[in-house]
């Protein structure tokens, strides 16, 4: 960390449909040329209009299973903690609740079963930062995204920086081949793994968070570094809403009773400038 300077990009909530120029506007007042610019998936993914409601979809009995069996008994008592997961995941899955079924089924819909026999943060699907009973899908073509953002950034304020999107999802590596369960990853990540992933990363090595696209051609044992300084900086702040828990913690509310007036209300940082010193 000592290498490297981290500045905040503060904007007010992008909403769904909203341009997320907002973040290079923000941004540009700091950036300086050789910069990353490390923005979160997830309010990209809004802006793009990503939403979707999770009380749309009517649970199948296997959707039911998968919630109520697989992730909650199976994992939440037996293989979660055989498997070692992180104590906070096994307390979450042991209170699931019964929207769990809801969202089983839009994985089943969206992305198959290998992705719905993943006991939580299933394909990248986010349930923070979103009013009600919504998520956020991963967004679609970051490359372009941070292609265009690249360009906003060369043509409006002559600074020539990597901007890079992230997801906080885990990238891991065994035997020197780095990979992530999510559909999406820079390359050098094999991706799209779903459980597959999960699995063998009880054995590997947890490398970081998992990058979608980078603007320049760049190593990805050095860019999940740089996004790494930049989760490990944003799990500091004092106002974190990393997990949907961490969200109905902060707003003392149902996970259904957010409202966009409430995300609203609080301050957020999509994305981090990392500069080496």
């Amino acid at each position: 960390m000592n290498e490297y300077k981290i500045i905040p990009v503060i904007t007010d909530y992008i909403k769904p449909g909203e341009s997320y120029d907002s973040i290079i506007d923000q941004s540009s007042k700091y950036l300086k040329d050789g910069d990353f610019l490390v923005i979160s998936e997830t309010p990209i993914a809004i802006s793009q209009g990503r939403i979707v409601d999770e009380k749309n979809f009517k649970p199948s009995l296997v959707a039911v299973l998968l919630a109520d069996v697989w992730a909650k008994y199976l994992w939440g008592y037996i293989l979660g903690p055989i498997f070692r997961i992180k104590s906070r995941t096994i307390q979450n899955l042991k209170k699931l609740p019964k929207e769990a079924r809801n969202h089983k089924q839009l994985i089943l819909d969206y992305y198959g079963y290998k992705h719905a026999l993943k006991p939580a943060s299933e394909a990248g699907v986010d349930l923070s930062n979103v009013p009600g009973s919504s998520v956020c899908l991963l967004p679609e073509d970051p490359e372009c995204v941070v292609a265009d953002i690249s360009a906003k950034i060369i043509s409006n304020y002559n600074k020539d920086v990597t901007v890079v999107i992230v997801d906080t999802d885990v990238t891991y590596q065994l035997r020197g081949t780095k990979f992530t369960s999510i559909p999406i990853a820079m390359p050098g990540i094999k991706k799209n793994l779903g459980i597959f992933a999960y699995m063998l990363g009880r054995i590997g090595k947890v490398k970081g968070p998992t990058p979608l696209a980078v603007s320049n051609d760049e190593d990805a044992d050095k860019i999940i570094k740089i996004a790494k300084i930049a989760e490990d900086y944003q799990k500091e702040k004092e106002i974190s809403m990393a997990t949907v828990y961490d969200m109905t913690e902060t707003f003392n509310e149902d996970i259904t009773g957010v409202t966009i007036e409430m995300l609203e209300s609080v301050e957020h940082a999509p994305a981090v400038i990392v500069r080496k010193r």
